[in-house]
């Protein structure tokens, strides 16, 4: 048996707030919108990016996903879907949510190593509670690769 403590508390809250802020994450998206995808950062984030990076603070994220934002076709080509949500304490949630990237019948598209192919990726979210609004306060990616410890697909 291990020693190690359990972190995790009951909160009903808090998978409505993950199901909540992945819904606007997926409009924003939808939208090809940086302000909806956005919306639900706090002024101080820091985001982890996938090649090691960190972004500090809203602005500079903000300006990321515009770019990313005019970048993009107009057709849905990616799903979130929230994968775990463990609240800590009545005020900070840890959640990961996964992007999948969809084929042009809307189906996850197979894990690929390939650089210049669409990719999925799994993020970890720290939402942080303010009054009753939940607040994005940190974040890292990483690529779905195939091999990886846990299915990219729950469906699979």
């Amino acid at each position: 048996m291990s020693k190690q403590p359990t972190v995790g508390i009951a909160n009903a809250k808090a998978n409505a707030a993950v199901r909540a802020f992945a819904a606007g994450l997926q409009a924003g998206h939808d939208r090809r919108d940086a302000e909806v995808l956005n919306q639900q950062f706090a002024s101080d984030v820091v985001w982890g990016t996938l090649f090691g990076a960190l972004v500090d603070g809203y602005d500079q994220l903000h300006r990321i996903h515009v770019r990313f934002q005019h970048q993009s076709g107009t057709s849905r080509t990616h799903r979130y879907e929230v994968r775990h949500v463990l609240a800590v304490n009545e005020n900070v949630v840890i959640a990961h949510i996964a992007r999948l990237a969809l084929s042009t019948d809307g189906e996850p598209l197979p894990l690929s190593c390939e650089l210049d192919q669409p990719f999925s990726e799994m993020a970890m979210y720290v939402l942080v509670r303010r009054g009753e609004d939940w607040w994005l306060a940190a974040g890292q990616n990483t690529p779905m690769r195939p091999g990886g410890a846990v299915s990219a697909n729950p469906h699979q």
